[in-house]
């Protein structure tokens, strides 16, 4: 029950003030040692964990909750509303402030009535009501204290065993309430106690259904950080587990929780690696929700004949992980109810080197204990053409099951429904809505003073429903992002007084009756989103055809999309199209991270060349390519079809050769990258080139003219020098004979002048025979 008028009263301090430091007063060496200890605690805590990410420098303040502007009340019987013989009963009054202001004080006053709750309708009629039936009896009360804003007040009221009122009820479902009055005014909420039937001799089996599921998820599988915080001892999934432990409900689990943890091979965290042992060591029964517990009913309407499935994981997976080869699956897995054991998987060996990664199927295998061909719509969602098209999907040798809720068949929400039935041809399992969304209230709640509430109403709805059936019954804990008080609503289902627990097995067993599924509410928002996911995995596929291996792209796509359309998402719509719009825009930056690089105009000075144009590639992995060049104009003629292959997260250079015809002028140049099977991948491109195929013949002319001019002015001048060289030691040697004359000349003037002159002559022209190293002493030639 909620009030949307609080009284305004004293505001509360938005910023406690909290105990001041403490002055350490240890000795010197003292502080040293614990700094040591807090040291080496700070390096082991390190080794196990693995790195950490760096403290933000400037922590933001967490958040403050955010106020309903509501005051709810509730009443919460202890026991889950079961009032044993000898115990007494003991109830919370609960208020819960949602408002900006403080509310007083409260007197509150706990009535029951003594005259039993006929039916289910009626039962329904009286958890709506805001006011006190007639002949209802005050049996105690209690004072709530002033509850500040976003706060939480409650008070126990207890009633003795022994209390008249009490005493003397007779078994059945009996009407509770209430009344909170707090300044002059007073408001009342409603809840029941069931008195059981002792020894009851006839039981009805009730199955109960539990998701496993990792809540709403923005990728395909979820990360090793994610595991490790999910799988931890406080962690939602070993929560989930823990609930279940010891009972023989019926778990439906996503397969995409066991494929993240397979996909991680030897990198996956230890407490996940544990959580899936755990999973597969409990007897229970299970079947497989769709991957990601993704929507089935949006499917069928969007015209699927085969739900869409996941198609490779091999993205997810790390050679380096799976050296050893892949997790393996337990070696002993028990038997079925039914007492058959299926086959084991086939153990995988790899060698010291190789990888060996395991199989689509391997990573999302639940365990022996599996139910195949169930199908399990959101609730409400199906209609009577989905349930049909879900009824055809049954494999070699199972029957296709789907699981409807009550509410969803011409009986009603209110109704008791068996659990088994038949929709024209196809087989379903009917859970009781009214009780089914109890459980999902009281899971969702961490507050047992409140979510007493809802677990008292689940046992009194199964107890009225167990006297008027002998049928098998099923409930469900319906879809939730969060669940801390699952283990205390699946306890609750297993404890109610006049039933047990029934099995997969036993409810599918039991004999079916006809079941008229109803119209279904629209759902164009879910029909729109799949259709526009789809778009994009199609134009997504296409552009995935220049790697060597497209699942690379089309396998996380088409896991997302599962994700996107998965049961997590449906009480959370706005971050649900948040996170359509966010894979939107990672979809366009994938479609935009191969392109042609931009590029300037270019100049062409001859009649052969190579023009090289940058291919970007921001993938992580190496992509093929074909770079068609298209010229406007015939003076160039290219190379039209160059194949390209762009390394991974860099940009390549793609050399396309030229050639230029005759003539001069601009010309451009249209680029278009293509897949190899010609798919257009990025933006077309144009570069203009400016082509001047004569001036390479022009320069060649000039130069050889240059080189000649140049070659027989050398010549000239060399054989002018020889020239002037001979010249000069041609004058050289007539001055010196010019001279040599006049000397002699000038030598007989002088001899004829005299007789020694004449002796002179004689001797300057004939040397004595003495001096003759030719001749002998006597002067005679030797």
């Amino acid at each position: 029950m909620s009030v949307t008028t609080p009284a305004p009263v004293t505001r509360a301090p938005r910023h406690p003030v909290g105990p001041r430091a403490r002055v350490d007063r240890r000795s010197p060496i003292r502080r040293i040692v614990a700094l040591l200890i807090a040291a080496a605690t700070v390096m082991l805590a390190a080794a196990v964990s693995g790195p950490a990410r760096a403290a933000d420098p400037t922590p933001t303040p967490s958040p403050e909750p955010t106020l309903s502007g509501t005051v709810e009340a509730y009443l919460s019987p202890q026991d889950g509303g079961v009032l044993r013989p000898a115990r007494g009963l003991s109830a919370w009054a609960t208020l819960r402030n949602g408002t900006a202001y403080s509310i007083a004080a409260s007197q509150t006053v706990l009535r029951i009535g003594t005259r039993p709750i006929a039916d289910r309708p009626a039962l329904a009629r009286w958890l709506d009501a805001s006011t006190a039936g007639a002949g209802m009896t005050q049996v105690g009360s209690a004072a709530i204290d002033a509850v500040e804003p976003g706060d939480t007040g409650r008070t126990l009221i207890s009633v003795p065993a022994d209390d008249p009122t009490i005493k003397d009820l007779r078994p059945g479902v009996y009407p509770l309430a209430a009344t909170i009055t707090r300044a002059g005014t007073a408001r009342t909420v409603t809840s029941v106690v069931v008195v059981p039937r002792p020894d009851s001799a006839t039981r009805t089996p009730v199955g109960l259904v539990v998701p496993i599921t990792a809540g709403p998820l923005t990728a395909g599988l979820l990360t090793a950080d994610q595991l490790t915080a999910l799988t931890a001892l406080d962690g939602d999934l070993t929560a989930q587990l823990n609930a279940v432990a010891g009972t023989s409900a019926i778990l439906a689990i996503d397969p995409a929780i066991p494929a993240a943890i397979r996909a991680l091979g030897t990198a996956a965290p230890a407490s996940a690696t544990q959580w899936l042992e755990r999973l597969y060591m409990l007897p229970n029964e299970r079947f497989a929700l769709q991957f990601g517990d993704a929507d089935v009913a949006v499917q069928t309407r969007h015209g699927h004949k085969t739900l869409l499935q996941p198609t490779s994981l091999q993205a997810y997976m790390s050679p380096a992980d799976f050296a050893a080869g892949p997790i393996a699956t337990p070696e002993e897995v028990p038997a079925t109810p039914d007492g058959k054991t299926p086959s084991p998987t086939p153990p995988r060996t790899a060698g010291p080197n190789t990888p060996e990664f395991p199989t689509l199927e391997a990573l999302q295998y639940l365990g022996e204990n599996t139910r195949d061909a169930v199908t399990w719509p959101f609730s409400g969602s199906a209609d009577a053409k989905d349930v049909a098209a879900l009824g055809t999907m049954s494999t070699d040798d199972t029957a296709a099951l789907t699981l409807v809720p009550s509410a969803s068949t011409a009986a009603g929400a209110q109704a008791t429904v068996p659990a088994r039935g038949t929709s024209g041809k196809a087989q379903v399992l009917v859970y009781d809505s009214a009780i089914s969304d109890e459980l999902r209230t009281a899971a969702a709640q961490d507050d047992p003073s409140v979510r007493g509430a809802a677990l008292a109403a689940v046992t009194a709805g199964l107890d009225l429903a167990a006297r008027t059936s002998t049928q098998p019954l099923l409930v469900a804990v319906d879809r939730a992002a969060v669940r801390p008080g699952l283990s205390a609503a699946v306890e609750t289902v297993t404890r109610v007084p006049g039933t047990t627990a029934a099995t997969l097995t036993a409810l599918v067993a039991a004999s079916p009756h006809p079941v008229t599924i109803a119209a279904a509410p629209s759902d164009a928002p879910w029909a729109a989103a799949l259709k526009d996911l789809e778009a994009g995995e199609r134009t997504l596929s296409s552009f995935a055809s220049i790697l060597e291996d497209s699942t690379l792209l089309t396998g996380p796509e088409r896991a997302t999309i599962l994700q996107l359309i998965g049961g997590g998402w449906i009480r959370d719509t706005a971050g649900w199209r948040s996170a359509l719009t966010a894979h939107r825009e990672a979809t366009a930056t994938t479609l935009g991270a191969v392109s042609i690089a931009p590029t300037s105009d270019r100049n062409l000075a001859g009649t052969v060349a190579t023009l090289g144009f940058g291919i970007r590639n921001d993938l992580p992995w190496p992509v093929n390519l074909i770079l068609v060049t298209q010229p406007d104009d015939l003076r160039l003629e290219v190379q039209t079809l160059t194949t390209v292959v762009a390394h991974a997260s860099s940009t390549t250079a793609a050399r396309v050769p030229v050639r230029a015809r005759i003539g001069n002028g601009e010309v451009s140049l249209d680029l278009q990258l293509r897949s190899p099977t010609g798919v257009r991948i990025g933006p077309p491109q144009s570069v203009g080139v400016n082509v001047h195929a004569e001036w390479e013949a022009i320069g060649l002319t000039v130069l050889g003219v240059a080189i000649g001019g140049f070659l027989a002015l050398g010549l000239v001048r060399m054989v002018l020098a020889r020239r002037r060289r001979r010249a000069d030691a041609a004058d050289a040697d007539v001055a010196t004979d010019a001279d040599a004359d006049a000397a002699t000349d000038a030598r007989v003037i002088e001899l004829q002048e005299g007789e020694s002159g004449a002796d002179a002559l004689r001797s300057a022209e004939s040397p004595p025979l003495g001096d003759d190293p030719r001749r002998g002493p006597d002067g005679m030639s030797t």
